[in-house]
């Protein structure tokens, strides 16, 4: 593969997963400032050792077991181990990576759901989840009173949970 290709490829995959990664990186260190050097430090490292993905595999969980190895040296360097013991930190690891993917599923589940809604329903939540939304302001931007747009909402977020729900649960009988 080119250069050209293969720094597209990264970015195209980095881009996708960053915030996956730091994320996971937040749960394994408590410390913002330390997370953020990880972070770093594990994107220079995935670039450095990318032409080592196997393209097609989960670059996502290749980026995070990158990460935890960071987080180790970086401990190991500090002089501390953020739980206090490897063992645990490797637990903690674990199922952050297993709670990443059911975030994931829930959302791609939550994103489909939110195509099903009624157009009146779904602007009812644009408006409300939009940058400083807001009951009182949906209320007044629509004509109706904030208990009645409260009412709406939690009518709607129960017809999200019901199908988001659905879908996990279908999915999980595949």
């Amino acid at each position: 593969m080119d250069e050209h290709h293969q720094t597209k490829d990264f970015v195209g995959l980095w881009t996708a997963h960053a915030r996956r990664v730091y994320s996971y990186i937040l749960t394994l260190v408590p410390n913002w400032a330390d997370a953020e050097d990880i972070f770093q430090e594990t994107g220079t490292t995935l670039w450095e050792k990318f032409n080592e993905f196997t393209p097609g595999s989960d670059f996502g969980a290749w980026a995070c077991r990158t990460a935890y190895y960071k987080v180790l040296s970086f401990s190991k360097r500090k002089g501390r181990l953020f739980y206090g013991d490897e063992r645990l930190l490797e637990a903690v690891a674990e199922d952050t990576v297993a709670m990443a993917d059911m975030l994931d599923a829930q959302h791609l589940a939550l994103a489909d759901c939110l195509k099903k809604l009624s157009d009146r329903d779904r602007d009812l939540i644009d408006r409300r989840y939009s940058q400083g939304g807001s009951v009182k302001s949906v209320a007044e931007q629509v004509g109706r009173s904030a208990p009645a747009i409260y009412k709406a909402l939690q009518r709607i977020h129960q017809t999200l949970f019901d199908c988001i729900s659905r879908k996990l649960s279908a999915e999980e009988r595949l």
